[in-house]
């Protein structure tokens, strides 16, 4: 008989194993914020986890798996995090931590919050500190026309304010 069709052993999921989450080679800047949401993402996920596990015979195998595998990660993130105080920053210099508004040729006015790479959210304008418009950004100050390099072409954003 074809082994195709022979039932194995279940227990051994080896081929269905997670991948460990990547971990960056940047250090890892957090701004206070950034922080507390490493913090409670951990708690959240050391939560879940054990609500599994007392679970005993009836807990989801692939979902602890998946949970263990972001607490090594949000561990390894806080044991790594290097919490950077925005008021020791150049006050009218675009710094890790600052809040950027800036004008684009078309008359647009944009807001961008430069942090972590964890914290990073493109939806509400917060962008990693590795991110090429942070890149074009960090230096500058009001006044100042910066060349954000995109893969849909460059654009120039003139920094209107900074703040921390």
């Amino acid at each position: 008989m074809s082994r195709a069709f022979v039932k194995g052993d279940d227990t051994d999921l080896s081929g269905e194993e997670l991948p460990e989450r990547p971990i960056s080679p940047h250090p890892n800047y957090v701004t206070a914020e950034g922080l507390v949401m490493l913090r409670q993402r951990y708690d959240e996920l050391s939560a879940q986890h054990a609500a599994l596990k007392a679970a005993e015979q009836d807990f989801d195998k692939p979902r602890l798996s998946a949970i263990e595998r972001d607490l090594r990660y949000f561990s390894q993130r806080l044991d790594s995090a290097i919490l950077v105080d925005a008021s020791k920053q150049a006050q009218d210099e675009v710094r890790f931590g600052a809040t950027v508004e800036a004008g684009d040729g078309e008359g647009r006015v944009h807001r961008f919050k430069i942090v972590g790479e964890d914290e990073a959210d493109v939806h509400t304008g917060k962008i990693s500190w590795q991110a090429p418009l942070a890149d074009a950004l960090i230096g500058a100050r009001v006044g100042d026309t910066v060349k954000w390099h995109r893969p849909a072409g460059d654009a120039e954003l003139e920094i209107h304010s900074i703040s921390y």
